[in-house]
């Protein structure tokens, strides 16, 4: 009887988990770029208590057998890549991915992350940056006295603007982006990054609009793909999980009580 207990506990740690994650979606519902995830479980082991296929008569065996599990555990956590919409901000420093692929940013230590994240700004050196003070990576610097009505970045990421006192724009830089043969295996690290591990591949480099590459949209930015109201459902289901494990914690402590009764 005590197996159910530790059965229905591991089920209350699960759903806590998957309440967890769930809390997190909500929480980043407005988060440029966020992705959400997703709790996965998979059983534990079974006791085995009668093997299928053992012989029961010189001519039979049992069909079955007998087997009893011991409750559910977190397999992982799965990030959803799915594409979130787009709003319009009328900033030109503002650019959206559509697609597949990832910005690169360079973090103070010189390591490479990667966002889904375009809210860029430019800093007292004229260098494009990201909320945090991160450079773009390649470097895109743009020209003393320009223009910053001007600036123009096409869907192909061609950036261009114009200076005070000249007609014709200046070529500034090409976009790169990088997507992964695993976007699901980066690690998140926070500020709406992610960095390379082993599962996620190594990154590939390309062009925006080409081979297969997101395309880039000035003046808009890619909202969360959470959905409020898939995360709602799912937090019933969840809390109606967690609820009928505990059912079964008192269910089994019940029980105990009564064979302890039993010798009085």
């Amino acid at each position: 009887m005590l197996r159910s207990l530790w059965t229905g506990a591991s089920g209350m740690i699960g759903q806590q988990f998957n309440i967890d994650t769930i809390s997190n979606n909500l929480s980043n519902v407005n988060t440029t770029g966020f992705k959400k995830a997703r709790a996965e479980f998979e059983d534990l082991i079974y006791q085995t208590i009668l093997m299928a296929g053992t012989p029961a008569t010189e001519v039979t065996e049992v069909p079955t057998g007998i087997q009893v599990g011991h409750g559910v555990k977190t397999a992982a956590t799965q990030k959803m890549f799915q594409q979130g919409s787009l709003q319009s901000t009328e900033n030109k420093l503002d650019i959206a991915l559509e697609g597949e692929g990832f910005f690169r940013v360079q973090l103070y230590d010189g390591s490479i992350a990667y966002t889904r994240d375009g809210s860029f700004k430019i800093d007292s050196n004229r260098q494009v940056v990201n909320s945090n003070g991160y450079l773009l990576e390649p470097p895109l610097i743009l020209p003393e006295n320009f223009i910053m009505n001007t600036l123009s970045i096409s869907q192909d990421g061609r950036v261009t603007v114009n200076v005070t006192g000249d007609e014709d724009p200046i070529d500034v830089g090409q976009l790169e982006i990088v997507r992964f043969v695993n976007p699901a295996g980066l690690s998140n690290i926070g500020a709406n990054l992610y960095k390379i591990t082993p599962a996620s591949g190594e990154e590939i480099i390309g062009q925006p609009g080409m081979d297969g590459m997101a395309k880039t949209h000035q003046g808009f930015l890619e909202m969360s793909n959470v959905k409020v109201v898939e995360e709602m459902v799912a937090m019933i289901v969840a809390q109606r999980a967690y609820e009928i494990n505990s059912k079964s914690i008192q269910t089994s402590d019940s029980m105990l009580a009564t064979a302890i009764g039993l010798k009085r």
